[in-house]
């Protein structure tokens, strides 16, 4: 059965829910989220639906900057290379797991993007 393109909000919801279940799990990055940003996510969910619909829907929901969120955590703990390249490769997985078509292919090419920048920015920081 061929996979569908990410179209609206519950394609999102599904991604980033999935993408968090092995997160979470992960032994290189899932203590960042569970120990170190001591992440609630219940209220961390609707956030990250917002920020992915806006990304790859084009949609205005989400309201913030998560530049200012991971500043905050990399003074906690040094965001690293390792890090943003695990974060990418369970992310680029998911997406593969659940979805494919041009705005599958655009929400890896994002995150790649959003990645590389992120870790330049939190390195930067660091010096």
């Amino acid at each position: 059965m061929p996979k569908k393109d990410i179209t609206q909000r519950e394609d999102i919801q599904l991604l980033v829910d999935s993408f968090y279940e092995k997160v979470l799990k992960d032994n290189t990055i899932g203590y960042i989220f569970t120990d170190v940003a001591k992440l609630n996510v219940p209220e961390h969910m609707p956030i990250m639906y917002d920020f992915w619909s806006s990304v790859l829907l084009g949609t205005s929901a989400y309201k913030g900057n998560p530049m200012d969120k991971h500043f905050a955590l990399n003074e906690k703990e040094p965001l690293q290379k390792k890090h943003f390249d695990r974060w990418l490769e369970l992310w680029l997985e998911t997406v593969d797991e659940l979805f494919e078509g041009e705005t599958a292919r655009e929400a890896k090419t994002r995150a790649s993007t959003i990645g590389t920048l992120m870790l330049f920015k939190m390195e930067e920081a660091r010096k």
